[in-house]
Parts: structure tokens; sequence; C-alpha cells
């Protein structure tokens, strides 16, 4: 199999992963308490109030009209990943109606089930757009704008949200809407501080006299690839290398131990990398 099979492969599952992440806070949490913080979601949850229809229905009927559009604007690419997710999204919803169906919340803690209302659709937002896909709905709207427009995706989904929000003041109670406005913003920073952390790498700077060992294991054990430049010691007036590359965060602890152990000399700073592109990392920004 290639790697490009592999990598595919990989999208696929992360997608599958996150639809049931995303599904299980909206349907447990976020439809039995009316929070319509945005999302196609959400407008189910206030249109489900005014017409009666059932909100996985109506979800199904926004997203795949969204779903053309984003096949036009977006790409064959994304509208392959986002049609697998916004289909398994409505089939999982409809199970969850038929197999074990809620009528009310399940705590009498709201904001318990808010707080859980935001955080699994937000991670499973976040895994969507780390493989460039998206969970349907306005995500698809909050693309459009990250990729005409320099805001990031965060502040595209509060813009493409915020007139969701406005309609749940209208359709349900003023506690109900003042919980879906904090819903929303906490939304919005949840999934930028979650891709952030996804996307996260080490950066390393290392002066060595004795390089070889390390570029070696780096190169051969990693499959990483190094920059080397020489250096000379402003005391000591000693030359040395310096090797830079960008690991991912489990290899940057396995180098770290590496170097310990065969060379203690060595000086090594590690800077946090939000994002690196380039070949063995993301391709494209």
């Amino acid at each position: 199999m290639s790697n490009k099979a592999i990598k595919l492969f990989k999208d696929y599952i992360v997608i599958t992963l996150a639809v049931i992440i995303m599904d299980l806070g909206i349907y447990a949490f976020k439809f039995p308490n009316h929070f319509s913080f945005g999302g196609v979601s959400g407008l189910a949850v206030v249109l489900n109030e005014i017409l009666g229809i059932s909100a996985a229905q109506i979800n199904l009927m926004i997203n795949l009209a969204l779903l053309v559009i984003g096949f036009a604007v977006l790409g064959k690419s994304f509208g392959l990943k986002t049609a697998y997710a916004t289909v398994l999204s409505s089939v999982v919803l409809s199970l969850m109606e038929n197999m074990m169906p809620i009528s009310a919340p399940l705590t009498n803690q709201p904001m318990l089930e808010l707080a859980y209302a935001i955080a699994l659709p937000a991670v499973a937002a976040a895994m969507l757009f780390y493989v460039d896909a998206s969970g349907g709905g306005t995500d698809i709207v909050a693309m459009i704008l990250k990729k005409y427009t320099t805001i990031d995706i965060g502040t595209a989904l509060l813009i493409s949200d915020v007139a969701i929000v406005a309609l749940s003041f209208i359709a349900f109670d003023v506690r109900t809407g003042l919980f879906s406005v904090c819903g929303l913003l906490a939304k919005s920073i949840f999934v930028d501080r979650t891709m952030d952390q996804m996307r996260l790498c080490k950066y390393f700077t290392i002066i060595s006299s004795d390089p070889e060992p390390i570029c070696d294991f780096i190169q051969n054990v990693l499959n990483r690839s190094t920059t080397l430049y020489n250096a000379e010691g402003g005391y000591s007036h000693e030359n040395k290398k310096v090797i830079l590359c960008a690991l991912d965060r489990r290899q940057a602890v396995i180098l770290q131990r590496f170097i310990r152990q065969t060379d203690d000399s060595a000086f090594i700073m590690i800077t946090k990398s939000s994002e690196t592109f380039g070949k063995g990392f993301r391709l494209t920004a």
C-alpha cells in the first residue's frame, strides 16, 4: 500500500472517530438542553422547536444543501471527506434517536451539560479540520471564509454562527439564549486551542562538537531530515556544529533521551512550533 493510500486511510479513521464524538455531544447534551450555539445542529434545535420536525432530519437536509456549495468552492478532496462525514453523522444521529431516545437533559446541571456540549463537538471539529475535512453545515462556511480571507477558523466559526445564536432568543427563552451565547464563544476558542495542540511540533537547535551520531539517529531512526551549519563559540572560540530539525512531540522525547546518552556536552534549545510545513509535515498552509 502506498504512503498516500495509508495517509488517506488514516484520515478516514480520524473522520469516523471525530463524527462519533461530535454526534455524542450533539445528541446527548445539545439537543435535550436546546443549546443552539451555532452550526447546523444549532439551527436544527431552533427549527425543531418552531416546525416540530425531527432535528436529525433537519440536520441532514441543510447539510446536503451546504455540501453542494462545499464541492463547488472548496474542491473535490474536501467535498468527498465532508460528504462522508455528513452522511455518517446523519446515520449516527438517526441510530442514536432510535436506539437511545432522550426526551430530557441527562442531569439537572445545565453548566455541566453545556461544558460537554461545547467540548465534544469542538474537539471533533478540530480533528476534522486537521485532516482538511469538515462536519458539514456552517463548518463549510467557515472553511470558505478561511480560504478567501486571513481570519482563523475560530473567528470564521464565530461569524458564521452568530445569526443562529440570535434565533435561540426568539425560539426559546433568555436563559437558553444566554447559555447559547456562552457556548458559541467557548466553542470558537476551544477549536483554535485544540488545533494548535494537534499541530504542535518541536523545533530543535543543537550545538555539538560531534554531530554525526545525532544526525544519523535523526535521519535513520526518526526518519527526519537535518540542517547543519558551522559555528564558533563566542567565549572558547571552538569550532562547533549547529543542527536544526523539526520533530513531532513523540520524536522530540526520543531525541532528547538519545542526546543525553551519547553527547552530554551538547547544548540543546527546543522551541514549540504550532505550524510546520514541508516534507514529512503539512504540505500546504
